[in-house]
């Protein structure tokens, strides 16, 4: 192929990079987001890269001759990314459990308020390294395809800033929010707090933390609706991003009635508190044991016509 390359941009910033002579143009997405790319080869053969497919599953589509055939990630980075995957959704999991345990503990007056407390702080661990794993998984995943039809293939990375995709940006302020839940978790081991302390140093962290996780979720299904939310039943990342934002705004309504009334010296609702957190977390744990069979395949590829050895032609 000859010609100029063609990369699809958002903001300025290159989402994903084409090879040269393809021509390639904005099919999804929405405001500086770009989830979806199309292009067309010089012989006729079409191509698509999804983001959320693209990072979870390892893989983009091209269409040759009416055939679809799948361009993977080399076995040993699927491997890696699968791991990352499996150690995000394992995380979430159990950040999930130890929320519910310690919200329905609460809700029963069954436990100390320190194994409680502790029982929450185990849980924030999971979900930080659970978000964590999640951005790893989405810094190296495939952004690019090469003049050979190979998947674009970085070193290993454990940190870039890519606002302009995304999964980056989703996977981020979902790790943000982690952060600020484990702020509010840890201010709550401090003793002699007045009221206006505790809405400053417990409450006030954990509804950043709560704001985080809806823009985070808000991003996702932009991401993987590519624009507006539809419904899509037949996508298992569509459940998993779905449950995740029903469990988001649980964890909001569970925030917004832990606030302690300056009049009272009590809070909004305890019930709704525990209950909510207990929902919530639930949903991130349903989710994030799907999310382990949205996974990339490892296995080893029959190399394709004219596509790349990493090609892989789709019955049907």
């Amino acid at each position: 192929m000859t010609g100029e390359p063609s990369t699809p941009s958002a903001g300025g910033a290159v989402v994903f990079r084409t090879p040269d002579g393809a021509h390639a143009k904005q099919t999804g997405g929405r405001g500086p987001f770009v989830s979806r790319v199309e292009w067309r080869h010089s012989d006729g053969g079409a191509a698509v890269w999804d983001s959320r497919r693209a990072r979870k599953r390892g893989f983009i589509e091209v269409i040759r001759d009416g055939v679809v055939e799948r361009i993977r990630a080399r076995p040993a980075r699927a491997v890696r990314l699968g791991r990352f995957n499996a150690i995000s959704g394992i995380s979430f999991f159990f950040g999930g459990a130890f929320f519910t345990l310690g919200a329905v503990l609460s809700a029963l007056d069954m436990g100390s308020p320190v194994a409680l407390d502790w029982t929450f702080l185990v849980g924030g661990f999971f979900f930080s390294t659970g978000a964590y794993a999640a951005l790893v998984q989405e810094i190296n995943s495939p952004h690019g395809i090469e003049d050979t039809g190979e998947l674009t293939e970085e070193p290993w990375q454990w940190w870039s800033y890519n606002p302009h995709r995304p999964g980056w940006t989703a996977a981020f302020v979902l790790f943000c929010g982690t952060l600020a839940f484990a702020i509010s978790l840890l201010d709550v081991f401090m003793d002699n707090l007045d009221r206006p302390q505790q809405d400053h140093l417990i409450w006030a962290p954990e509804m950043v933390g709560c704001v985080l996780f809806l823009v985070s979720g808000h991003i996702g299904i932009i991401e993987i609706c590519h624009g507006r939310f539809r419904l899509m039943p037949s996508s298992l990342g569509w459940w998993i991003v779905s449950i995740n934002q029903l469990g988001s705004w649980l964890f909001l309504l569970s925030g917004l009635a832990a606030f302690v009334r300056p009049a009272t010296g009590d809070v909004v609702s305890v019930a709704l508190i525990n209950w909510g957190t207990a929902l919530g977390a639930a949903c991130f744990s349903v989710a994030g044991l799907a999310q382990l069979f949205e996974r990339p395949d490892s296995a080893p590829v029959k190399p394709g016509a004219g596509v790349g050895p990493s090609a892989e032609p789709i019955a049907g």
